[in-house]
């Protein structure tokens, strides 16, 4: 069996169960056409089981933020959604909090701050990177977030700041900043693919900081065929980075 989901911006995504294959549709008001045929776009606009002209079943059901996240636009490597859960949940990120974000890169982090979160800023010093990060709040109808041109080595322009999360290749030079902008007992997160950076960033932590913890996230798929239960050769994510946790004092 196929499925096709209703999504918000990508309108639909055909899923098929063997090849574990997806096409997403952005029109929905005429027939889509693939390669398994047609559907016609009334049947588009319900939920459950319907056909193609080749007589394929089809389940059609309202797509969630996951669905939409899979295609968002991207440009630089974005911190994945195994590594942004544990963000949330460490940092117990709740509709009372200001979070602040450097760099915005597509805004895959910020996609998920912000929809938990007060407020988000966020700040990049890539004009490039931060328009596709725009786009993508804006197709997410994200209201609670306020996007700026600006270099976080300089300064953090926000105060009483609940999280800060860096995503920059020397956040140890952001230190001294996130003493004025954070809350006493505020959380410092630094995301970064390297363990020098890693070292860096906590040997230069001062007596204002306290290094809760150091995590490298590991994600392994199992594949599940009757009795034959394996992780799976090909993985598609490993190592993606080191998340270092630090709470101000």
């Amino acid at each position: 069996m196929f499925y096709i989901l209703k999504v918000m911006i990508i309108k639909k995504v055909m899923y098929n169960l063997k090849k574990r294959k997806k096409i997403y549709v952005r029109d929905t008001s005429s027939d889509y056409h693939c390669e398994y045929g047609f559907v016609k776009s009334d049947d588009l606009q319900k939920d459950g089981i319907v056909k193609t002209n080749k007589d394929i079943e089809l389940n059609v059901m309202p797509a969630d933020f996951s669905d939409n996240f899979e295609k968002i636009k991207r440009a630089p490597q974005i911190i994945p959604r195994k590594d942004i859960g544990l963000i949330l949940t460490e940092c117990g990120v709740n509709d009372k909090m200001i979070v602040v974000e450097a760099g915005s890169g597509s805004g895959a982090a910020g996609l998920f701050l912000a929809t938990h979160c007060k407020k988000l800023h966020s700040f990049d010093i890539r004009e490039d990177h931060l328009k596709i990060a725009e786009k993508n709040f804006k197709d997410f109808g994200i209201k609670n977030v306020t996007t700026k041109l600006h270099d976080i080595y300089t300064g953090i322009p926000v105060k009483n700041v609940d999280l800060l999360l860096l995503d920059v290749p020397a956040p140890w030079e952001v230190i001294p900043h996130a003493k004025v902008a954070l809350k006493q007992g505020g959380h410092f997160v630094s995301y970064s693919p390297t363990i020098p950076q890693v070292m860096d960033f906590v040997n230069n932590l001062d007596k204002d900081f306290y290094h809760v913890k150091t995590i490298e996230l590991i994600q392994r798929e199992w594949e599940i065929h009757g009795r034959k239960v394996r992780p799976k050769t090909f993985q598609e994510l490993g190592h993606s980075g080191f998340l270092t946790f630090v709470r101000k004092l």
